[in-house]
């Protein structure tokens, strides 16, 4: 059975409960829908608790394409190697903690560019929802991020849907429809795929 967003967040309360920072890995395919269902489910969870949950967003921790050039990896901007995992494994460590607050970066979309800074997460956020890509992958730097996660969720799409929903999202951008379709097929599924076959498995499957 397909879990609720009520009967998720309850189950993040009970787990969460007496613990000073939870943190849920919120994790799927790109067009999968994370930013707005990790959104989604803060405001359950702050509705319930007001102001126990935050977003902390992986895609703040992409290399600037001033960076990604120079590397030869500005076209496959997106893919694992593009992130500073350093970078997050480095602020979950700091979160961990829960005794002070953490500046975290946001990705601007429209601007194609993440903003330094632009969210900070205090000790009375208890339950914070990272949401990303690649945080259950299981190779690469990827793994060293398993043991800060408490909890972890996975959003299950199919592929005819992702490639439909990222080929608007091109198309939204600004990208004529062959761009769009070329960047959905040979980039973004690309990174689907290695998504759906090598992360680790999670402790709830959101359909």
């Amino acid at each position: 059975m397909n879990p609720t967003i009520a009967s998720i967040a309850d189950e993040l309360l009970a787990r969460s409960d007496g613990k000073d920072r939870f943190i849920v890995a919120l994790a799927g395919p790109p067009g999968a829908g994370k930013s707005f269902r990790s959104a989604w489910l803060a405001r359950q969870l702050n509705e319930r608790l007001p102001g126990i949950a935050e977003v902390v967003p992986m895609d703040g921790y992409h290399y600037d394409n001033a960076v990604l050039e120079p590397m030869g990896l500005l076209a496959l901007k997106g893919a694992p190697e593009t992130f500073d995992v350093e970078g997050l494994r480095h602020d979950l460590t700091r979160l961990k903690r829960a005794d002070r607050p953490v500046a975290v970066p946001v990705f601007d979309r429209p601007l194609d560019l993440a903003r330094a800074g632009a969210r900070v997460i205090t000790p009375h956020h208890r339950l914070l929802i990272v949401e990303g890509n690649y945080l259950l992958l299981d190779h690469g730097p990827w793994q060293a991020l398993q043991d800060f996660f408490d909890f972890s969720l996975f959003l299950e799409v199919d592929d005819s849907e992702l490639e439909r929903r990222l080929i608007e999202r091109w198309i939204g951008m600004g990208q004529d429809p062959s761009g769009a379709i070329a960047k959905a097929r040979d980039k973004d599924m690309l990174n689907a795929r290695l998504i759906k076959t090598r992360s680790r498995r999670a402790d709830l499957y959101w359909h």
